[in-house]
């Protein structure tokens, strides 16, 4: 199957947190976007390896993805190597991307920037025809995606643009309520975490509302890139 946008994450609910509203206004516009998650999630305080599997197909079907898997890395101890970078390569020739939606260039969470730079090498060398991947017992034709964009993650980062998600914003917060063992859950006796106080989830809001003013819009999601944007007229430019 091939995808317009193919967004990576180093975990289950990173593509909901970064770039939930993007992937759902891409959807809305008819485009077939899927999310491949680089771990499981399983050095998370709250929840297990089964209950952030079965949250991460919800979420799955609040987004209308076209493709959502999991590339069983080890969380946190993953790393940006040969073997890695292959398997992220063949996920990436499989699925044909226009467009590669990424972890953030750094944050809090070593895992994020850690998956960043392995997705940019990736999408790099997937392109290059001597590295051979194969799928399904069969050799995959090299691919490389047009244009690479890192979301931004727990750490404030200056977006070089931002997507207006209004009318997106809604069902993305349903979409990360869907990972109801990591958020907010007044009734849970886990382990309280960075991501469980209340004080997340707003800065959440508090993020998008401030993303959004800035393109004079109500909630915005904003991404970084790693060369210089050109456009074809400035009316594109907001």
């Amino acid at each position: 199957m091939k995808l317009d946008i193919l967004v990576l994450a180093a975990h289950p609910d990173d593509a909901e947190l970064g770039c939930g509203g993007t992937i759902l206004k891409q959807i809305a516009s008819g485009q077939k976007v899927g999310i491949v998650d680089f771990t499981k999630g399983e050095l998370s305080t709250r929840g297990t390896i089964e209950t952030r599997e079965q949250e991460a197909k919800v979420s799955a079907k609040i987004l209308g993805l076209s493709a959502r898997e999991n590339l069983n890395f080890r969380d946190g101890f993953y790393a940006n190597d040969e073997a890695h970078q292959k398997e992220v390569i063949r996920v990436i020739r499989k699925y044909q991307p226009d467009i590669v939606l990424a972890n953030a260039i750094y944050d809090r969470h070593p895992d994020h920037g850690k998956g960043g730079e392995l997705a940019f090498q990736s999408c790099f060398l997937s392109g290059l025809n001597k590295i051979e991947t194969t799928e399904n017992g069969s050799t995959q034709e090299p691919w490389r995606p047009k244009v690479l964009y890192h979301y931004i993650q727990s750490q404030l980062i200056t977006p070089d643009f931002v997507v207006d998600v209004t009318d997106h914003w809604g069902k993305k917060m349903e979409a990360i309520h869907a990972f109801k063992s990591q958020f907010h859950d007044p009734s849970s006796k886990e382990p309280a975490t960075y991501i469980s106080s209340e004080g997340f989830l707003k800065m959440l809001e508090a993020r998008g509302t401030e993303l959004g003013h800035a393109i004079g819009v109500r909630y915005g999601e904003g991404f970084t890139v790693r060369r210089t944007i050109g456009v074809d007229h400035l009316t594109d430019i907001r």
